[in-house]
């Protein structure tokens, strides 16, 4: 990590005080963007006591964003960017209110609204065309999952429609960025599930999406990394909850997820998670859908694939010799591998085990697939896919990931 963020991140146990210095170099007015959750006041306070002692004025104080970040409260949060004017942004929260405070620093900085920056360096754009600087922002991260504080992105959702879009924009990477791991010993269960599957999720698309390029060798070390804590200590953690040598690595995890997504990009399950707000959490929907693309790249990505089934067979997730395997058997091996692991967590690994589901999300996720706005999400495809392509080809991948019968899926010839 420290070759990734140098001294613009600080991480590990009992870090929190140091959120005043971090600040600080930031700016002097401070808006308050906190979570609250069980628990969090006396973290909440803890950053308080640290902004007022580095010198700093707390000029406002909102709640965070709900989860999948709803325009709704990202609406809130830009007019509190507004009304007061603050020198430095600072957001106490999960990815969502993360991403919600980033992209409030933008509309509060340079206006307009967040339709016109969704998409791919649409901010650094406007920040060319107009002059304008956004005002800095100092992520305090609460929750072993997305990464959002070390990222370009910033996910944002209609509740009205069900459908998350994507900022994609290394302007809104926060300069400065802090995770205290011992916030997540309080975690529930479900919560750090949800993390650790999002964590894993972005290592392992990013790693599949890297075959073939000059940077392979580095997303491959990262993101193997990445996976080999998730499924050693996941279950761990979900067993002891207060297990701090787990609760480390899951936090050193998610950020090397969030170190795998700056080096690359995710894409399809991603992109199909974003059609399933209503319905499973943003990690549950990615870890469901993984194993359905993996089958369905696997002729393009046979070596990150023998690197993921070694990590499986050396971590005893998989009970058998797979690693051997090659083409599509593969990819199906490895599926079966990330299928049980799900299952083992009590999560569901069919869409039709999900409470809610029907074939609306499939032609939802379809649509969406063929939307300019989420185009990079199929560019970044091992098997890249045009909007041509979508229905032949994504289409069976949503069947499979329905019924849980993989040999449904179609690779491309």
């Amino acid at each position: 990590m420290q070759e990734f963020k140098g001294s613009q991140y600080v991480y590990g146990f009992d870090v929190l005080p140091q959120a005043g210095s971090l600040a600080a170099s930031l700016g002097k007015k401070v808006l308050f963007v906190c979570d609250r959750f069980p628990g969090s006041e006396s973290h909440a306070a803890c950053i308080r006591s640290s902004l007022t002692a580095a010198g700093l004025e707390i000029c406002g104080e909102i709640d965070g964003a709900a989860p999948n970040a709803p325009r709704e409260d990202l609406a809130r949060i830009t007019e509190a960017v507004r009304s007061t004017n603050p020198g430095v942004v600072v957001s106490f929260g999960g990815g969502s209110t993360i991403d919600a405070a980033k992209a409030a620093a933008v509309l509060g900085s340079v206006g307009g609204t967040v339709e016109d920056y969704f998409g791919t360096g649409l901010v650094t754009a406007k920040l060319a065309s107009s002059g304008g600087k956004l005002i800095p922002h100092l992520a305090i991260q609460t929750a072993a999952s997305s990464g959002a504080h070390l990222t370009k992105y910033s996910n944002i959702t209609d509740l009205a429609t069900g459908q998350k879009k994507l900022i994609v924009d290394d302007a809104i990477v926060p300069p400065r960025a802090l995770f205290d791991y011992g916030v997540t010993l309080s975690a529930p269960p479900a919560l750090t599930a949800d993390g650790a599957l999002d964590g894993v999720s972005h290592c392992l698309e990013v790693l599949y999406g890297a075959v073939g390029k000059p940077s392979y060798p580095l997303i491959a070390d990262v993101a193997a990394a990445g996976i080999r804590m998730v499924l050693e200590y996941l279950p761990k953690v979900m067993a002891n909850p207060a297990d701090r040598t787990g609760r480390e690595a899951l936090g050193l995890a998610t950020d090397l997820g969030a170190y795998s997504i700056m080096l690359g990009g995710t894409n399809g399950a991603h992109l199909t998670s974003f059609s399933l707000i209503d319905i499973l959490s943003h990690g549950r929907a990615c870890a469901l859908m993984n194993p359905y693309y993996t089958v369905f790249f696997a002729p393009a990505i046979q070596e990150p694939l023998k690197l993921v089934a070694r990590i499986c067979e050396d971590t005893g997730v998989a009970k058998r010799p797979i690693a051997q395997l090659s083409g599509r058997d593969l990819g199906v091996a490895v599926a079966e591998v990330l299928i049980g692991f799900i299952q083992s967590l009590g999560l569901p690994a069919r869409l039709s085990d999900v409470p809610g589901f029907s074939g609306a999300h499939i032609e939802r996720a379809l649509t969406a697939a063929k939307n300019p706005q989420l185009r990079m999400k199929l560019e970044n495809m091992p098997v890249p896919l045009t909007a041509e392509m979508v229905d032949d080809y994504m289409g069976p991948v949503l069947q499979a990931a329905a019924s849980g019968d993989l040999a449904v899926i179609r690779n491309v010839p």
